[in-house]
């Protein structure tokens, strides 16, 4: 995986605008992952692809994050801030591993973890009870009792919350909760961390102020916008001072 030029974070952004969220993490890891087929970033469990995303955001716009959330008790607006690597899981592994197994009581069940492809199936679905029961049946392997296999619909609900369970242990990088205190009231409740919303976020608001800034300059210099990109943040900025001042 490598870092991604201003050029091409400004082309994904402009392509991206219109499209999913599963669409847009898979695009951002194939332009850093050239060598890297898109079969293969879909078939990433969604640990996995968090991971790399979270690598290629520090890599793009530093190891700082920077959030605000709404007190759902007062309705406070807090600013939170964080590392890179509070979100990330250490121990987590990239290498692919097909399947895992449960045995509980008397059942047998193997399972792969949820990947981008998955997410595209369940995309249309609105009702998160059925999201989550097309998801499971999607990555269970198979699943048996007493030495005959059963269908998806023939486990017991204690079963399917066993490897639901088990999921996210396996990939835990899928979902990272934040502990959150309310400084004005003290309420404390926990967040799940989307790495793909908020780095297509600061994506988004990159993009605009980019924007703004080549239009300046090209404005004031007539230089292309390809010149204009290729300037690191820091000339960028030096050019803009002497343009307003």
């Amino acid at each position: 995986m490598r870092s991604l030029s201003a050029s091409e974070l400004l082309n994904i952004w402009e392509w991206g605008l219109n499209q999913p969220s599963w669409s847009k993490a898979i695009k951002l890891l194939a332009s850093a992952c050239p060598e890297t087929s898109i079969d293969m970033l879909t078939q990433l469990s969604l640990g996995q692809r968090d991971a790399m995303l979270l690598t290629l955001r520090e890599w793009t716009f530093g190891s700082q994050l920077v959030s605000q959330v709404t007190c759902p008790s007062c309705g406070e607006v807090l600013e939170l801030n964080f590392d890179i690597a509070d979100m990330r899981i250490a121990s987590l592994s990239l290498d692919p591993v097909e399947k895992y197994c449960l045995e509980l009581g008397d059942y047998q069940v193997s399972f792969r973890l949820p990947n981008s492809l998955d997410m595209i199936a369940i995309a249309e679905h609105k009702q998160p009870e059925i999201a989550q029961e097309i998801l499971l049946e999607r990555c269970i392997l198979q699943a048996v009792c007493d030495g005959e296999y059963l269908l998806f619909q023939q486990l017991p609900s204690h079963t399917k919350d066993a490897i639901i369970t088990q999921m996210a242990e396996a990939d835990p990088q899928a979902n990272v909760p934040i502990d959150i205190s309310c400084s004005a009231c003290n309420h404390q409740w926990q967040s799940l961390f989307d790495i793909v919303s908020f780095f297509w976020a600061e994506i988004n608001t990159w993009g605009f102020r980019v924007l703004r800034e080549v239009h300046t300059l090209a404005a004031a210099y007539s230089w292309p916008e390809a010149d204009i990109l290729a300037m690191s943040p820091r000339r960028r900025q030096l050019y803009l001072e002497m343009v307003t001042d």
